[in-house]
């Protein structure tokens, strides 16, 4: 009989079924992770323009969703997604500890995408402060490197890696900064950094494809290899395998937006 491996995302849900915990489970699913939540906050887009509205979950019911896997299930793996507030961030990294929870990923959404403020300054903060140092692997985008980093940008290569060795002195243990579209023209550049040294994944950026939730799904697929017990390098080499395949299988789900194809990584 097959181990069951099993993980847990503590995010919010996407209603459009595209980014967070929705991204995390099918991204769990495909890779043969069992998935489990707990949901932070509902996010509902407005038919008319799309325009995001966020119903958070009252702290008490969050608490409760993560003791019933950590104290009632266990997981070999976790991660974090949409934490709205500073108090949340606390509640995150008191239950790391206390359920021993073992291969964190952070992946520390402070924004939208497109969108370079940070959405809540006091979550942030307290990302910054609190859950960088639980970290197994933490998974910013650079505009979020920036921030954690103290860096006024990350725009290059080199700002990556510099951005990769302030993270690791503020504890994370592997860092894996995401350039998306800012980075070095017609190349997407990923870079992780063990703390002693740099893989960096660099590949041309794919075209006429959507990418919303690729940020979580990417995040998602280091944390289940994590949980099928693959080193942090195998870990980043089979997420970046998966979300090429389902960045290039997207699909438009209306006239306002497009998503991820998790089951074309078969």
């Amino acid at each position: 009989m097959a181990e069951n491996y099993k993980a847990l995302t503590i995010a919010g849900s996407d209603t459009s079924g595209g980014a967070g915990m929705e991204a995390d489970l099918k991204t769990f699913e495909e890779m043969g992770v069992y998935g489990m939540v707990a949901l932070t906050v509902i996010v509902a887009q407005n038919p008319k323009d799309w325009a995001h509205d966020i119903f958070p979950i009252d702290l008490a019911t969050i608490k409760r969703q993560i003791a019933t896997v950590g104290k009632g299930i266990g997981a070999d793996a976790m991660k974090t997604g949409m934490l709205g507030s500073a108090q949340l961030v606390e509640a995150v990294e008191e239950a790391i500890k206390k359920y021993n929870f073992k291969n964190v990923v952070i992946d520390p959404v402070m924004v939208c995408k497109g969108i370079d403020d940070i959405m809540v300054p006091e979550a942030a903060a307290a990302i910054k402060a609190k859950l960088v140092q639980c970290a197994d692997v933490i998974t910013p985008n650079t505009v979020e490197a920036a921030y954690i980093a103290d860096m006024e940008k990350v725009e290059t290569v080199e700002d990556i890696k510099m951005a990769c060795v302030k993270i690791n002195k503020l504890g994370a243990k592997n860092i894996i900064i995401k350039s998306g579209s800012r980075v070095d023209g017609d190349y997407m550049v990923d870079v992780l950094f063990d703390g002693k040294e740099f893989t960096i994944d660099r590949k041309l950026k794919q075209k006429d494809v959507f990418n919303n939730g690729a940020g979580c799904t990417f995040s998602a697929a280091i944390t289940a290899g994590l949980a099928k017990g693959l080193s942090v390098h195998d870990a980043f080499s089979a997420a970046q395998k998966f979300i090429d395949k389902a960045v290039a299988h997207s699909f438009r789900i209306n006239k306002y937006a497009g998503a991820l194809a998790h089951w074309q990584t078969r």
